[in-house]
């Protein structure tokens, strides 16, 4: 495994993060149990993975709690995240405190290092700002996490503009943002913020479900009029379309840990291996980026929450 130092906030992190949301959520998602989940977790610490993010609308908390039992608290960084609201439904700062403290709970641990505002929309930043901050400030000061980030919305901010404003308050220790192949404008929007504002990056949507299947990715990618990606996968090159997108950010300026969930233990490990390779070589990057870059949008599904137990 590779480590970095996450932004300013000087906690060490390996380069993969486990991902506990999306589609799969450690495989409660897609139908499998409690101990397969628990056992996805544990293998990806074993693998050397020792950030964790997680939130209380995935349903996983519990698992993960379970999961990181046997081993040294320290040496995890987890990261959770409340749902901030919208519009008129803006959660009110004693909510927030109680599902911070059920997270707590539910992960059997004192405090989280990393604690997120959840799906910011760029027109509910301000009031959530306002609003919420003076209460986590507080919560943080009596030691229940140790650093503050905000998520964004992707499907329906894709220019990033709720991230751009965010970033200039310099409020946040970490920020979590999407960016893949064919939704490359956090190059230009983000990164050159949080790396002079010092906020770590925790990357989303890196594959999700469009480079997963190979037909729905041509079909896409031939309505947008561009040329197919098969030319990123040669000898030199990418093994498969999930190993190139992985590799695409991986190594972008400003990234630090890129997010990866799955529901097998082989695809895990699969997904630390592309992870921790090589960049893709210079000429398919010049590639991606000239013909692609534009593309904004693509790819950016949004799993259905799971059902409330």
């Amino acid at each position: 495994m590779q480590y970095t130092t996450f932004g300013r906030t000087g906690l060490r992190v390996s380069v993969a993060g486990l991902g506990c949301g999306g589609f799969s959520r450690l495989g409660l998602g897609v139908g499998k149990s409690e101990d397969d989940a628990i056992a996805i977790v544990r293998a990806a610490i074993e693998a050397g993975v020792n950030l964790i993010d997680t939130a209380a609308l995935y349903g996983t908390e519990g698992v993960v709690g379970r999961a990181i039992e046997p081993f040294d608290r320290s040496a995890l960084v987890l990261a959770t995240k409340a749902l901030a609201g919208r519009g008129e439904r803006i959660v009110k700062p004693e909510k927030l405190v109680a599902s911070l403290e059920n997270s707590l709970r539910e992960l059997r641990t004192d405090y989280v290092d990393i604690f997120q505002l959840h799906a910011v929309a760029p027109e509910d930043y301000v009031r959530t700002r306002d609003e919420l901050l003076p209460t986590l400030l507080r919560e943080r000061d009596k030691g229940k996490f140790r650093f503050l980030g905000i998520t964004e919305t992707p499907s329906t901010d894709p220019d990033h503009e709720m991230l751009s404003h965010a970033l200039r308050d310099g409020l946040w220790d970490s920020v979590m943002v999407a960016q893949h192949m064919l939704h490359q404008h956090a190059r230009t929007r983000v990164y050159p913020q949080t790396q002079r504002y010092g906020a770590g990056t925790l990357l989303m949507f890196v594959v999700r479900g469009i480079f997963a299947q190979p037909e729905r990715l041509a079909a896409e990618v031939q309505a947008l009029g561009l040329p197919p990606l098969d030319f990123l996968l040669h000898a030199a090159g990418a093994s498969s379309m999930m190993d190139a997108a992985y590799r695409f950010v991986r190594h972008e300026p400003g990234v630090d840990v890129v997010l990866f969930g799955t529901s097998d233990l082989t695809h895990l490990h699969a997904n630390i291996d592309s992870i921790t390779k090589s960049p893709l070589p210079a000429a398919d990057l010049e590639r991606l980026r000239s013909v692609y870059g534009h593309v904004t949008g693509v790819g950016l599904d949004v799993p259905t929450p799971p059902p409330k137990s």
